[in-house]
């Protein structure tokens, strides 16, 4: 039976669908380390994360019999992509599942900021009624700065402009503009002329320390800025000293180049304690609606490509959609050289097997084609695929049964 990790607190969602799948599933409320995480998963085929859980190239070296990872967010940067292609593992992420979530929480701190809730609060906790209009703003007509826009800086854009305030944004993509949102050509001209800055970009190596000092200090006096992307995008050290400068009037924070495993464990932040500045622990897509949302859509990725290969939406193999035909099928993950699909069926010819249906699909360096034929395993032809030199990772599926997984190379 396959065996599926699910590791800190995935919804039951996800339990349930790959439950009903035939899956055995576990669960552990936190993460692991490193060293964890390989002990771990040597009785495990499935593993599924969210965003604390590293798996890097080490752990997928490690585990051999590991088959899918799914993460249970957006992001996929805490997994060796590279290394799990060459290695077979399938990694399925939610790219839509959490964005109104993430997009609620800007729309909320960006009001709560430009009117200095945060500091008010504080002060009525503390016993003082500080009842001022000093520092308050609305946020119609002001100018919202998006960096980056994807599937939450486009739905953010719209919610804004909705709120009356101006919308500019900056991709290095060529992206379509919604509503009256303007697109500027360089970072610096959003920086010039936004009154709320906040940053909506992926996890790619390239935009690791891309907003530092001399960003913030291009940033309009008085202006506000939030990052609910990634820890490692922001120079908090630099955030900081804008804040106590007076530069920047407030932020609001959700990501951390560090953060603790599990709840319940120490934070510490330079950015702790500033007047105006709303800390999050890493919550912007951790909504009820969202969690389940994901839960359903990750889980059921995994379910159906273990069921009938199909890769759909896989941000790291081949993509291919397929259904269940009721034949056997083998799905057979290969290094993209030519010659590979003429190899395979001639290994198919030679045992006088009957091909029914056959689909292709290459991504970079990887090959994925699958097979329906009936009788497949008893015919021996799978033996041959498995010797060829270009298999990464071999999986066959007979008529009537569950899939079997033989131990191929599985390593680039």
């Amino acid at each position: 039976m396959l065996r599926a990790l699910l590791l800190e607190n995935v919804h039951p969602a996800a339990v349930e669908i790959l439950r009903d799948a035939g899956i055995e599933v576990e669960t552990r409320s936190g993460a692991l380390d490193e060293a964890e995480l390989i002990e771990t998963l040597a009785d495990f085929q499935i593993l599924g994360i969210r965003s604390k859980t590293q798996v890097t190239r080490h752990v997928l070296e490690s585990v051999p019999g590991l088959l899918a990872v799914g993460t249970f967010s957006i992001g996929t940067n805490q997994i060796d992509l590279d290394a799990a292609s060459s290695h077979g593992v399938a990694v399925f992420n939610a790219p839509f599942s959490n964005t109104r979530s993430v997009v609620e929480l800007a729309v909320a701190e960006i009001i709560a900021l430009t009117r200095r809730l945060a500091v008010r609060d504080k002060a009525l906790h503390d016993g003082v009624w500080d009842k001022t209009a000093e520092g308050s703003h609305e946020v119609r007509g002001r100018t919202l700065g998006i960096i980056g826009y994807g599937n939450i800086g486009s739905q953010l854009s719209v919610l804004a402009e909705n709120l009356g305030m101006n919308v500019v944004f900056y991709d290095t993509a060529e992206k379509l503009a919604l509503g009256n949102a303007r697109r500027v050509e360089t970072l610096g001209e959003l920086l010039e002329v936004a009154d709320a800055v906040t940053i909506h970009v992926d996890g790619r190596a390239g935009n690791a320390g891309m907003f530092t000092g001399d960003m913030f200090a291009r940033m309009k006096p008085g202006s506000i800025f939030l990052n609910l992307s990634r820890g490692f995008v922001v120079d908090v050290e630099s955030l900081r000293e804008h804040i106590l400068s007076g530069h920047l009037s407030g932020a609001a924070v959700d990501v951390f180049p560090t953060e603790p495993k599990k709840r319940g464990d120490h934070f510490e932040s330079p950015l702790r304690g500033l007047d105006n500045v709303i800390l999050t622990p890493h919550v912007g897509g951790s909504t009820l609606e969202a969690q389940e949302s994901i839960g359903h859509f990750v889980a059921k990725k995994l379910r159906d490509y273990f069921l009938t290969a199909s890769t759909t939406l896989s941000v790291n193999l081949p993509n291919l959609q397929l259904e269940h035909t009721g034949v056997g099928r083998i799905a057979l993950l290969h290094r993209n050289v030519p010659g590979v699909l003429a190899a395979v069926n001639q290994v198919f010819a030679d045992h006088g097997a009957n091909i029914e249906a056959q689909m292709l699909a290459t991504r970079g360096d990887l090959g994925y084609v699958v097979t329906d034929i009936s009788d497949v395993t008893q015919r021996g032809a799978s033996k041959k695929l498995m010797a060829m030199d270009t298999t990464v990772r071999l999986r066959i599926r007979d008529a009537f049964e569950r899939p079997e997984f033989p131990p191929g190379p599985a390593a680039g």
